[in-house]
């Protein structure tokens, strides 16, 4: 199979659907800066989370191949993370949730390949590849921790979403592009946010999909571990961040034990979160995790199901009792008196399954119109039609041939001439197709002869409904990528001759030839062109203590001087005393 992205024994497993969504990790793009604020937060995170994350964190980040010193390429990742089970792939920034949790399902990571600039060094309202790879990789090597990742992509996948839901997505990813790139405009900022915060109000009865995020949240990106009083770090938006690592464990910060009332709790990625959920162990988020897919329409199924696959206007799938699955945009249901599904019918292309195979000659070429068919017991007859054998079925006149009104419970009558039926292997009938058929629900026709063959899905009941098609390979290339790309950022003269400084110091470091003149005539340069750019005089300030050069003493003056502004004052005196601790070393 030709891609564009590296296959191993993972990623090979991958449904075809969702390579779209991988891109290339653009590696060269980094610039030395870039490099040089990942290995500032890297330090920061490793001096700090080594005492208040959870204890698989440090462990964690040797076992999947991530470097304090340098951004990690996917390549060498994958071949780390193979040795759990598991891959990485580069992504562009945000990618729709059901997405992003079938690559969970298949134990593929998706890492925004963007890395945040260095004016949101503390924390990025964008994916970046610090929150990706640096943030949730490492727990991942705990396995109880990464089953629960995988089971939760694999019912998430599943977890049917509201109209409003991509309109929501689509409104943050844009939101976080504008965000990190110093190019846009306040203006273009403000006019994203406001359309954020005015879907946070206007949500309406919150989804499975905005209900599973929220679990996700307060998991995955959010979560603590242990005990309410002394809880560790797990969530990979904290491991992540320099600013909200240290920001959750304030008193401030209510601290909440994680139970399923977490899915109806929303959250707003544009602020601090005002509480936090701890669970005490791993095994808990299985457990809330399978309360909550107990409530799904997945296992629910009924009348609930159906109408939030209408609601969603996406592509779902509705299980009959028999094993039937119907696959399509379901845009009507009609009930009974006592609220019960009777007939479902989907508009546009439809696909029939079983036990997620698509039926052969069901596709959506065959049901391209869309499909509909009555749900229940026969009238009268205490034997439904999936329980009878073919001895019933000839006493009831259901078999080849013959002409037969078949009229149901709910009052949906399917007249017509019987020409075939499809049966599982266990042999009970689960379609049944007429020619010259009229459907009819008392005075509604819902199908009429001259409409061609009329198929019939045999069941009592929908046990099921979720989001997405029972086989993946009956609607080829489903779900699309975000016409909103992340923007590329347009680099000055004066960017450019700044990064070549980074560079230098970057390969007097990584060579160990560091030449004292070199570093006089960097510091020079940054007093005269670059006189707020802390991070480099940092980096120069560590070569010059690390060689005991006597401009060390100058340096240390000038980032006294910027420490005087409160922007740069914490991000200084922690990078100054990571420097000295491990001189100490």
């Amino acid at each position: 199979m030709d891609t564009h992205f590296e296959l191993n024994e993972v990623t090979r497993k991958l449904p075809k659907h969702l390579h779209k969504f991988v891109v290339k990790q653009p590696y060269d793009e980094y610039t030395s800066q870039n490099q040089a604020v990942w290995r500032y937060v890297m330090r920061m995170n490793v001096d700090y989370l080594s005492r208040v994350a959870h204890g698989s964190y440090i462990e964690g980040l040797q076992k999947t191949g991530i470097s304090v010193d340098t951004i990690p390429k996917m390549e060498g990742m994958n071949r780390i993370l193979k040795e759990i089970g598991w891959a990485a792939v580069s992504v562009d920034g945000f990618i729709p949730p059901n997405a992003f949790m079938e690559f969970q399902a298949y134990n593929v990571l998706v890492i925004a390949s963007d890395m945040r600039t260095i004016d949101h060094i503390k924390y990025t309202p964008a994916p970046d590849i610090i929150h990706e790879a640096a943030g949730h990789a490492p727990i991942i090597a705990n396995p109880e921790y990464a089953e629960y990742l995988r089971r939760f992509g694999e019912i998430g996948a599943k977890a049917i979403s509201s109209a409003r839901d991509y309109e929501m997505y689509e409104a943050i990813r844009l939101l976080s592009i504008l965000k990190e790139d110093p190019n846009s405009t306040q203006k273009e900022i403000n006019e994203a946010q406001e359309k954020v915060e005015w879907l946070q109000d206007n949500m309406g009865e919150l989804s499975e999909m905005s209900q599973i995020r929220n679990l996700h949240w307060w998991t995955v990106e959010y979560g603590l571990i242990g005990t309410l009083e002394n809880p560790k770090i797990y969530g990979a938006g904290l491991l992540s961040s320099i600013g909200e690592s240290k920001w959750c464990m304030q008193d401030s910060v209510k601290k909440l034990p994680y139970t399923l009332e977490a899915s109806n709790v929303s959250f707003d990625i544009t602020k601090p979160q005002p509480q936090l959920f701890v669970t005490p162990d791993f095994a808990h988020l299985s457990l809330v995790l399978e309360q909550y897919a107990n409530t799904m329409g997945i296992r629910k199924g009924g009348i609930t199901g159906v109408n939030k696959l209408i609601d969603s206007q996406s592509l779902g799938t509705i299980e009959l009792s028999t094993g039937v699955q119907v696959s399509g945009v379901f845009t009507n249901v009609i009930t009974d008196a006592n609220n019960n599904p009777i007939y479902i019918q989907t508009t546009g292309p439809t696909a029939l399954a079983n036990r997620d195979k698509e039926l052969i000659g069901h596709g959506t070429n065959y049901h391209k119109e869309g499909f509909g068919s009555p749900i229940g017991k026969l009238k009268g007859i205490n034997i439904p039609i999936e329980n009878m054998s073919p001895r019933d079925l000839e006493a009831y006149g259901i078999y080849e041939g013959e002409k037969v009104s078949l009229e149901f419970e709910g009052g949906v009558k399917v007249e017509g001439e019987v020409i075939t039926g499809i049966r599982d292997l266990r042999g009970r009938i689960q379609l049944i197709s007429f020619k010259n058929c009229t459907v009819t629900h008392y005075d509604t026709v819902l199908f009429h002869p001259d409409w061609g063959i009329y198929d019939m899905a045999v069941g009592v009941e929908i046990i099921s409904a979720y989001a997405g098609p029972a086989d993946v390979n009956s609607y080829g290339d489903i779900g699309k990528v975000s016409e909103t790309k992340t923007h590329k950022i347009k680099y000055s003269d004066s960017d450019r001759e700044l990064y070549a400084l980074y560079n230098q110091v970057r390969e007097m470091r990584e060579t160990t030839t560091v030449s004292e003149d070199i570093v006089i005539g960097i510091f020079a340069t940054i007093q005269e062109k670059f006189n707020n750019d802390w991070l480099l005089a940092l980096e120069l300030f560590e070569l010059a203590v690390e060689n005991n050069y006597a401009v060390q003493h100058d340096i240390k003056e000038y980032l006294d001087n910027l420490s005087k502004d409160e922007e740069f004052a914490s991000l200084i005196n922690e990078g100054l005393s990571i420097i000295y601790k491990e001189q100490v070393v």
